[in-house]
C-alpha cells in the first residue's frame, strides 16, 4: 500500500524532508489548491497567483523526477473546500496506508494535522520536522530555556558559528559581528537603481492568472491588491535567475540603502525595489533554501563584488532575524497570538486597505503594498507599522493585514514580526524596547515628507505631522511600562524639559488624530 505526501504551498523544496522519507517507485504525492486556505483572510491576488503557479509548476517537476503526484486545482469539479477533505478522499481512493508531511509553517494548520487528522483519516500521520531551517525548534527551546531576556544579537551569533558564515575561525570576519551602523544611509540618487526584474509567463501562469483573476480579483470579491503587472517568479529556475540578478545588480549597494525609502514620483517604479533582494517569497515557498542565497551574498564578498557591511546585513535578516521569529513563534504559541500588553482597542482605520489616506508615507506604502504584494521592512515597521503601534490599534487586526497583503508572508513569520517586533504586544519578549518613532525619522531615511500635506517639523499645530504628537501621546500613556527602559530615557528626558504649554499643545493635537483617525 502507497503512502501518501502531502506538499503544502509553502513546502516547495526538492530535498523537503519529507520527499527524503518516501519512495518515487511507490509513493504517491499530493498538492492541492484549497479555497479554505486562500481565504481565512483576504490574501493579495498577487500571492494567491504565485503561490498556485508555484505549486503547478513544482509538481510537473516533481512528475519529471518520477513521483506520481496526484494534483487538485483550485476549479477541479472534485476539489473540496477543506484541505482535510482532500487528504481524506486522496487516502480513501488511492488505497493509502499513511500521510507523511513535513511541518507546515502554521499553528492553527499543524494542531489540527496532530490532534484530528488521523483519527478523521482512519492511517497514521508521520510529521517531519522542517530541516530547511537552520534553527531547529527543539534547538531554539533549548537556547531560550532559562535566558532572563532573548535577544535576536545573541542567536545571530550562534546561527553565525553554526554554520560558518562569514566567519574566520571562531572570530567574524571583519572583526565585527554587526555593520547595522553602516547601513542607514537616505537615497539621494548616488548610484542608479536597477530596472526590476520581469519574467516570461507559460501557459501555467497564464491559466493561473486568469483562473485569480476571474475567482479573486476585485471588484468581484475583497482580496486586496492589483494582479497586474506580475512579476514574481515561479519556478525554481526563475528564483535562482533572481538571486543572481540580486547579487549582482543590488546587494553591492543594499547595505547602505536598505532602510532608505523613496516616492514614486521622484523615482518612478524603481522606488518600489531601490536595492532589495525580493527573495523572501521564493525563500518562504521554498523555491529558493535560506542557507543558499546566504551562500551566495558570502560569496561575493569574498570574490570582492560587494562590501562586507552588505553581505553581513543581507546574511542577518535570514539566518538571525528570520530564524529567530520562526524559533519564537513555535516555543510560544498558540497564547502567543493573543497577547495584547498595551491593551490596544482601537480598529484597524480603513486606509489600510483603500490606500486613501492624506499622510504620503503611509499611502506610498500602501500604494506599493498592493500594487505589488510588496514593501520592504523599514515601509512595514517604520511606516505603516509604526502608525499601528502609535494609534494604540488591536494587534489581532493588524497582524491579519500583514498576513493579508504581502506575498511572504506566512504565520510563522508574520505574527512575531507584527505583534512582537511592530506592535510590542509581546511585552517585550521579542524586543528590548517598541520601535516607536516621530515623523523625523521619516523624513531623514526618504522623501515622503516633502510630498506631504502635513508639516513633519512641528508637533502641536493643527496641520502638523500625525506621527509627531502620536509619538508622544504613546510615550506618555506608557510611561509606566518604558520610563524605566534605558533605551527610552532620553526621550522621557526631552518630554520633561518642554514647556507644559506645548506638551498639552502636542497632547490635544494627539488626541484630535485619534478621534478624527479615520480622516488623516
Amino acid at each position: 500500500m502507497p503512502k501518501l505526501g502531502l506538499i503544502l504551498a509553502d513546502q516547495l523544496t526538492p530535498s523537503l524532508a519529507s520527499l527524503r522519507a518516501l519512495n518515487p517507485q511507490q509513493d504517491i504525492l499530493l498538492l492541492a489548491e484549497v479555497a479554505e486556505e486562500t481565504t481565512y483572510v483576504a490574501h493579495h491576488v498577487q500571492k494567491i497567483a504565485l503561490l498556485f503557479s508555484a505549486m503547478r509548476h513544482f509538481a510537473e517537476e516533481l512528475r519529471r523526477a518520477g513521483w506520481t503526484v496526484i494534483y487538485r486545482p483550485l476549479d477541479a469539479p472534485d476539489n473540496d473546500h477543506s484541505l482535510l477533505n482532500v487528504v481524506q478522499r486522496t487516502v480513501t481512493a488511492q488505497g493509502c496506508s499513511e500521510l507523511v508531511l513535513t511541518q507546515c509553517g502554521e499553528y492553527r494548520l499543524q494542531h489540527a494535522m496532530n490532534n484530528e487528522w488521523s483519527a478523521q483519516l482512519g492511517v497514521p500521520l508521520q510529521v517531519f520536522e522542517d530541516d530547511r531551517f537552520i534553527c531547529l525548534t527543539a534547538d531554539f527551546s533549548r537556547w531560550a530555556n532559562g535566558r532572563k531576556q532573548l535577544r535576536m544579537e545573541y542567536f545571530y551569533r550562534d546561527m553565525r558559528r553554526k554554520t560558518g558564515l562569514l566567519m574566520d575561525g571562531d572570530q567574524p570576519v571583519g572583526g565585527q559581528w554587526n555593520f547595522d551602523a553602516d547601513n542607514r544611509a537616505a537615497y539621494k540618487g548616488e548610484v542608479p537603481v536597477p530596472d526590476a526584474l520581469n519574467f516570461s509567463r507559460d501557459a501555467i501562469d497564464n491559466d493561473v492568472l486568469e483562473l485569480v483573476s476571474n475567482r479573486f480579483a476585485q471588484p468581484h470579491n475583497q482580496h486586496p491588491g492589483q494582479l497586474h503587472p506580475f512579476r514574481w517568479a515561479t519556478t525554481r529556475e526563475q528564483a535562482l535567475t533572481a538571486l543572481e540578478h540580486f547579487i549582482q545588480h543590488r546587494l553591492p549597494h543594499f547595505g547602505r540603502y536598505q532602510d532608505a525609502m523613496v516616492s514614486r514620483e521622484a523615482l518612478g517604479e524603481r522606488a518600489d525595489t531601490l536595492f532589495h533582494s525580493l527573495l523572501s517569497p521564493y525563500i518562504n515557498c521554498g523555491l529558493l533554501t535560506p542557507l543558499e542565497v546566504c551562500k551566495a551574498a558570502e560569496a561575493a564578498y569574498f570574490h570582492g563584488q560587494v562590501p562586507l557591511a552588505a553581505a553581513e546585513g543581507f546574511i542577518r535578516q535570514i539566518i538571525g532575524w528570520r530564524e529567530y521569529v520562526r524559533g519564537i513563534y513555535w516555543a510560544y504559541m498558540p497564547q502567543y497570538a493573543s497577547r495584547n500588553s498595551q491593551h490596544n482597542d482601537r480598529a484597524l482605520p480603513h486606509y489600510y486597505w483603500s490606500g486613501n489616506t492624506q499622510m504620503h508615507c503611509m499611502s506610498e506604502c500602501f500604494r506599493t503594498t498592493f500594487d505589488n504584494a510588496y514593501a520592504h521592512h523599514i515601509q512595514r515597521l517604520m511606516v505603516t507599522g509604526n502608525f499601528a503601534l502609535l494609534a494604540g490599534i488591536r494587534p489581532q487586526e493588524i497582524c491579519d493585514w500583514y498576513l493579508a497583503v504581502y506575498a511572504d508572508a506566512y504565520d510563522w513569520v508574520e505574527l512575531p514580526n507584527t505583534l512582537g517586533m511592530m506592535m510590542h504586544a509581546d511585552g517585550g519578549l521579542l524586543g528590548s524596547k517598541p520601535y516607536c518613532a516621530s515623523g523625523s525619522y521619516i523624513a531623514r531615511q526618504s522623501d515622503y515628507c516633502g510630498h506631504c500635506r502635513y508639516n513633519v517639523k512641528t508637533s502641536d499645530q493643527p496641520d502638523s505631522c500625525p506621527f509627531n504628537s502620536l509619538y508622544w501621546h504613546f510615550l506618555i500613556r506608557h510611561r509606566d511600562s518604558f520610563a524605566r527602559n534605558p533605551r527610552m530615557a532620553m526621550m522621557y528626558r526631552s518630554y520633561e524639559r518642554m514647556a507644559e504649554t506645548k506638551q498639552q499643545a502636542i497632547l490635544a493635537r494627539a488626541e484630535h488624530c485619534l478621534i478624527n483617525l479615520e480622516a488623516l
